[in-house]
């Protein structure tokens, strides 16, 4: 039976539904699991490290709604829109004449889709005050004296105006409640009424989390720079809409954002809307091409505005918003001096709650009681990534990626068999062929990867006598002839080897939800701090898909613009491919995978092209802990192959395992296939 662990410490490095329980089984189970930070916890007045403690009434908390004014009119109904902010915060302070800091999360998921592993939505009461808040965060701050705001997002929920999926009035839904929590914005008790509501019992400091769209939100605020927000926790978020939906002009989706906004929008606001959702469709061409709508939603491009520290959490097998995300938001932030952290799990599009709960409520508290209450609990001393090496086994890291990450260049050879060949450092020789068959997905090539077959090209090291460590991003830069005039390009890093990983291609992406619960900060009766215990779901794999990426061939002139190609002519690409933390281990291979379009993963082209590469011009930049001396030192003469590691030429070359594959060996993505996969 799996037991949560209790809190330890995680370490970092910065840079500069539930159902109403009875009263008494409340009181009961809330005095016996306490939340466990409080078990540790010394006198408020100790020297030395400190932490926030539970000594306020969740019970008694004020519960009230504002709805802000953003200023804006999205609905077009001649008034400036309003969004509603839900709050519960500490009663004492207030009246004390204390003022607290806040934690918010801006979403558009509370009234039509819920939040977390139990899908919970904001419930009310008959005077239209927050009885349930989804998640545990005002379960578990508010007695530790912080306030939470529930953010519904324009158009959503009890907020007016129109959902633009990422853009202006998403964003200023967020921004204008901190400006309103620092004296800079107006609201008002009720939605429609002129009675104004002030925030007089917060000092405006305030942090922004929330996964998925919400933590999206929070990049997008932090990357306006405004005055007030200290820190951000965006777990599995966007950074740039654009490559939400497409790879250098290769559709990852077969819709655009207008289906989100529609999925999301209450009643009014799809009564309302219209004109902004004509303007996602027209602005959200299915060709790929950049447009003024994706320079509106493209957050890295003003990373150097952000002012809040960033503590980013990312599964690094996340296939709906995947792992570029983080990389290039990651990489913009470090280029720009913010001061950062992060988490990388093995799972998919799940929140830590859900797979490192008990280490993930002992962090977040410690960072932010360090980032809003400026409490010196040596959290900024600490090592700056946690990574999930195997599952449920964690490493750290002083920085990220590690100190001594260089790019290395690995070049593709051919070898003695058609579409099987070998990975170096000296230049390539020699062509290899593929014809796209959109049947097929990166699974079925690395299962095939010592096979000849007719739909990519594969190339492998021999079995690593040293043990291989990629951290970062990685590109790779394809010369390729097309057949045809449209052409769809992906690259694949697997490592070639046997494996216990969590199971991210299941329905729920790594996690098992059992029965049993657990408590996290207090109750009431009609929200409870006790949540589902979940456990790691693994599969016994024969390789391990590293990193990915995609493009439309018709880019290679420009990434925002794709234009027809001209058969039998050479194209020059590079694919960005998504961030990753993974060490390939001694007897294992590294493979390099490059082929048409990846089932579930891109939409197909219209033609169906034969492509010839030209090895000499092919590359691959990864980066390695160590370099390409690293590489060389792994790849020096043979080494033994780890057990039920097949290679080039061995009889069982083909048994490699997919990892969870459907029948066929494609890989199941959660959520649907070449369909929208639900952000949240």
């Amino acid at each position: 039976m799996y037991r949560p662990r209790m809190p330890t410490p995680t370490r970092f490095t910065t840079r500069r539904p539930r159902g109403p329980l009875a009263a008494a089984a409340v009181a009961a189970l809330t005095a016996a699991l306490l939340t466990p930070a409080a078990a540790h916890a010394g006198p408020a007045d100790r020297p030395g490290p400190r932490e926030s403690r539970p000594v306020y009434s969740y019970a008694h908390a004020v519960r009230e709604s504002v709805w802000v004014d953003t200023g804006l009119d999205g609905d077009g109904d001649g008034r400036t829109d309003r969004v509603a902010a839900d709050i519960v915060r500490p009663r004492e302070p207030a009246a004390r004449g204390r003022k607290v800091p806040v934690i918010m999360d801006a979403s558009p998921y509370y009234s039509c889709c819920g939040r977390g592993n139990e899908s919970q939505k904001k419930t009310y009461d008959a005077d239209g005050h927050v009885v349930q808040m989804p998640l545990f965060y005002d379960n578990y701050f508010v007695p530790r004296g912080y306030a939470f705001v529930g953010v519904d997002l324009a158009g959503t929920n009890r907020s007016d105006g129109c959902v633009d999926v990422g853009g202006p009035l998403d964003i200023a839904s967020a921004k204008a409640v901190i400006d309103w929590l620092n004296g800079r914005a107006r609201a008002y008790t009720t939605r429609t009424g002129s009675t104004p509501a002030r925030a007089t019992w917060t000092n405006g400091t305030t942090g922004m989390i929330g996964k998925s769209w919400d933590g999206t939100i929070a990049n997008g605020v932090a990357a306006t720079g405004v005055k007030g927000l200290k820190t951000i926790v965006p777990i599995s978020a966007i950074s740039s809409w654009y490559d939400y939906y497409f790879a250098q002009g290769a559709p990852l989706y077969d819709s655009g954002p207008d289906w989100l906004s529609d999925y999301v929008e209450s009643a009014d606001a799809r009564a309302h809307c219209a004109a902004v959702q004509k303007r996602l469709v027209d602005g959200a061409p299915r060709s790929g091409d950049w447009t003024a709508l994706w320079t509106a939603r493209d957050y890295v491009r003003n990373a150097d505005r952000v002012r809040a520290s960033v503590f980013l959490v990312h599964g690094m097998q996340d296939l709906n918003v995947r792992t570029k995300h983080l990389g290039q938001w990651w990489d913009a932030l470090a280029r720009n001096g913010v001061r950062r952290k992060i988490w990388l799990s093995q799972t998919g599009h799940v929140d830590p709650f859900d797979y490192r709960r008990a280490t993930w409520v002992d962090t977040l508290h410690r960072w932010f009681d360090h980032e809003l209450l400026g409490y010196d609990n040596g959290i900024d001393r600490e090592p700056m990534a946690d990574v999930e090496r195997h599952p449920d086994q964690w490493t750290t890291s002083a920085l990220w990626p590690p100190r001594g990450t260089a790019a290395a260049t690995l070049r593709p050879s051919a070898g003695n068999r058609a579409g099987v060949g070998t990975l170096g450092l000296r230049r390539g020789r020699g062509t290899e062929t593929f014809t796209d068959d959109p049947r097929l997905s990166e699974t079925d090539w690395a299962a095939q990867i010592d096979r000849p077959t007719p739909a990519k090209a594969g190339f492998t090291t021999r079995p690593l006598r040293r043990a291989l460590h990629l951290a970062g991003s990685s590109r790779v830069t394809v010369t390729a002839t097309p057949t045809t005039t449209t052409a769809h390009l992906s690259a694949v890093l697997v490592d070639l080897g046997p494996d216990t990983v969590r199971d991210y291609a299941d329905a729920a992406e790594g996690i098992t939800t059992l029965t049993n619960r657990t408590c996290w900060g207090a109750s009431t009766a009609g929200d409870s701090a006790c949540f589902q215990e979940t456990e790691a779901k693994t599969a016994d794999v024969g390789f391990t898909v590293v990193s990915r990426g995609w493009a439309d061939l018709g880019t290679h002139a420009d990434p925002g613009r794709g234009v027809p190609l001209t058969p039998g002519r050479a194209y020059t690409i590079t694919l960005d491919l998504a961030a990753t933390d993974h060490v390939v281990p001694r007897g294992h291979r590294l493979a390099l995978i490059v082929a048409g379009t990846d089932k579930d993963l891109i939409d197909p082209p219209s033609t169906t092209p034969t492509l010839t590469l030209d090895l000499s011009r092919t590359s691959a930049r990864v980066p390695l802990v160590g370099g390409a001396a690293a590489f060389a030192r792994a790849t020096a003469g043979t080494a033994p192959a780890a057990p039920g590691t097949a290679h080039a030429g061995s009889p069982d070359a083909g048994s490699l395992d997919a990892v969870r594959a459907a029948p066929g060996g494609s890989l199941r993505i959660p959520g649907g296939s070449a369909g929208r996969p639900p952000l949240g």
